[in-house]
């Protein structure tokens, strides 16, 4: 994208993407290693020129018992009684906790939009795809990686406890569970000032707005014929 004005011209207003610094929510157990993008956001649903409305798509085959459409209204079909997520108990979950290479497959921002749609503003996981692992953080979603000896545990205790909540703090950098037990987890330190302050490549561009005007003032004296 190109930022490009005219001396007296406001550079572009974006919204910022949401920040995160410490969340508390129910945790949803998604007990399958390698969930592809495809199993998060199928692919007639890539059809949409929006980069809203994805979260009643997200799991969508395992979801629904009937196929869907970006024209199927999701109220018309059926849940699936078997798919973990459609349980009431995990109604209004905000933590996802999920297994090995999470996010595999094909690459598609979608799949972090769907996911922060349906409600979850992170995931806990021992590993994850490389390419949604970096969608996640400019998204303002965050991928936890903790061990697989410790995800173990996290699912054991939510399956046995109904309304299981966990804490995520990320200036912390750790889970917190309701005993207590904390948990620390690694993080770039750059991808968290970006998550904590709540800014995208667009606001972090925008930072710039005094020297980004200097230079187009600058190259219009010295380029006039480009303007």
């Amino acid at each position: 994208m190109h930022i490009f004005c005219s001396p007296n011209e406001a550079l572009p207003e974006f919204t910022d993407m949401r920040a995160f610094t410490q969340v508390t929510a129910t945790a949803a157990p998604l007990d399958r290693p390698n969930v592809d993008t495809d199993a998060i956001i199928p692919k007639q649903y890539l059809k949409s020129i929006k980069r809203t409305g994805f979260g009643p798509f997200a799991f969508d085959d395992w979801r629904y018992l009937d196929p869907g459409d970006l024209d199927v209204d999701p109220a018309s079909r059926r849940p699936n009684p078997e798919f973990v997520l459609n349980q009431p108990r995990y109604s209004g979950a905000g933590i996802l906790l999920a297994r090995e290479n999470f996010g595999c497959g094909s690459s598609r921002e979608h799949a972090v939009w769907a996911l922060d749609q349906a409600g979850f503003r992170a995931v806990i996981a021992p590993s994850y795809a490389d390419i949604f692992f970096n969608n996640s953080f400019k998204s303002g979603f965050l991928p936890v990686v903790l061990p697989a000896a410790t995800v173990d545990r996290l699912f054991d205790d939510c399956l046995a406890t109904p309304g299981y909540a966990l804490t995520i703090d990320l200036p912390a950098q750790t889970v917190r569970t309701p005993d207590g037990a904390t948990f620390a987890f690694e993080v770039d330190a750059f991808r968290k000032h970006c998550l904590v302050e709540g800014l995208d490549d667009i606001a972090l561009t925008l930072k710039q707005a005094d020297a980004i005007r200097d230079y187009e003032l600058r190259r219009r004296q010295e380029a006039p014929w480009l303007f």
